[in-house]
């Protein structure tokens, strides 16, 4: 067995494990289903646990302690795999483990308004980046003066009213999962579960968190001008945005690919951006997104022939699919947002539009301090509103006003929903048909 192999090999360099016996077994397991409707509180401080009906184990994943017998011994560090498989994750999850077995503390990460650390391997390099559900902004344990008082919180509106405290984490998951063939870049993501590891909040003995592959780089786009980007890397962050409707798509969560930092300033390089932090993807209804490529040049530059045939290939339903399988507490108003924005995506880059072309129809405009709603929300809106005259339903007044709550697709019925995305697809063909004549 090759962990069996791994932990021997560890304990011969002398990297914390103590020696291994055929009695003594590593516990392989992950949690196959989460859901957040079964919460239950272990102490003051953690306010996820889940209940041992809705676990079970179908991955293998490297738990800690490889030795001993834990009511015997001080508890060690461990962590489990919630959500998330696939070579890269079970990879990533091992260096981890190895890490924490090794003594090797998490450290915080200053930048940020919710809870972040970073792990490194024993050579200093730095490997994972985790984020705790309860460190979230509004959260119970967030060690940047943005806690809520009391676990009621989670659930409720975030920073972006779409996304709700606590459900982050699941979005991060989710933005790797869609990410098909590592097209635009996202780094190997999972759900997890730490036991006995060091956080801000040291009194919590388990943290449901989300983990990354920690990716190395130079700067992030914040720092370097537009011009230098690939139009490549520009164009396939773009398109997972639009996909999954990022409401912060900022520069300081593009980071640039490492390179010789004269090259960039004597114009000999066009530098590679990977897209992290997509907790706040994925929004419950049609919201205001921020892409921060929007006014690139490179957003003005027509999709390629290989950009053009991965998008043709994506289906929104299968992604769906994918979503309520993988990621089974992501809501389905998010799930129907996904499916929307893919559909959007496609009509339009089959209509001849420029990533900025899309990516303008679907923010909302400001004038004189005051929002318009976006050209997507009044398409959506109207359709919305025609079905619901036809079925005598009366019209959410929330969403008579876009710019303030958005245009939700929940609490339509299954016969509304497939009626809405078949108007839908028809009715954008003509919009864009229209913009093309203008132009």
């Amino acid at each position: 067995m090759r962990l069996f192999e791994m932990a021997v090999a560890i304990d011969q360099q002398h990297h914390g494990f103590k020696p291994f016996s055929r009695s003594q077994r590593c516990k392989l397991q992950s949690f196959g289903h989460l859901d957040y409707n079964n919460i239950l509180e272990l102490n003051q401080t953690t306010i996820l646990a889940f209940q041992a009906d809705n676990i079970h184990r179908s991955f293998s994943t490297p738990c800690l302690p490889l030795t001993g017998v834990e009511d015997l011994n001080p508890p060690h560090p461990r962590i489990e795999i919630v959500r998330g498989s696939g070579a890269p994750v079970h990879a990533l999850v091992v260096e981890v483990a190895v890490a924490m077995a090794s003594g090797i503390q998490p450290i915080p990460l200053p930048s940020g308004l919710g809870g972040a650390y970073v792990f490194h391997n024993q050579n200093g390099n730095n490997i994972a980046v985790a984020k705790p559900v309860d460190e979230e902004p509004f959260a119970l344990n967030n060690p940047k003066g943005l806690q809520s008082t009391n676990h009621q919180m989670l659930g409720q509106p975030s920073l972006k009213r779409p996304i709700r405290i606590g459900e982050t984490g699941i979005r991060e998951l989710a933005a790797y999962l869609l990410d098909h063939g590592g097209f635009s870049g996202v780094p190997p993501t999972a759900l997890v579960k730490f036991c006995h590891a060091t956080f801000s909040d040291s009194s919590a003995t388990v943290k449901l968190a989300s983990l990354q592959r920690f990716v190395g780089h130079g700067f992030d786009a914040g720092e370097l001008g537009p011009s230098l980007f690939s139009v490549d890397s520009v164009h396939k962050i773009g398109i997972l945005d639009i996909r999954l409707m990022n409401l912060d798509r900022h520069a300081g969560n593009m980071l640039v690919m490492k390179h010789d930092h004269n090259s960039f300033v004597n114009g000999n390089a066009a530098a590679d951006l990977v897209p992290i932090d997509h907790g706040f993807c994925l929004p419950e209804w049609l919201d205001d997104p921020y892409f921060e490529w929007l006014h690139w040049p490179q957003a003005s530059i027509p999709f390629s022939e290989s950009e053009l045939e991965y998008i043709s290939k994506l289906d929104p339903f299968k992604d769906a699919d994918i979503l309520r399988s993988e990621v089974p507490s992501l809501r389905e108003s998010s799930i129907r947002v996904l499916i929307v924005c893919t559909v959007f995506l496609k009509q339009a880059a089959v209509a001849g539009l420029c990533l900025a072309d899309i990516g303008q129809m679907m923010t909302r405009e400001f004038c004189r301090g005051e929002e318009s709603s976006s050209e997507l929300e009044n398409i959506c809106l109207k359709l919305k509103t025609n079905i619901n005259n036809e079925n005598g339903k009366e019209q959410d007044e929330k969403e008579t006003n876009c710019g303030i709550s958005g245009i939700s697709f929940g609490d339509m019925n299954k016969g509304e929903w497939e009626l809405f995305l078949e108007n839908f697809d028809k009715f954008v063909i003509g919009v864009f048909e229209d913009n093309k004549c203008k132009n």
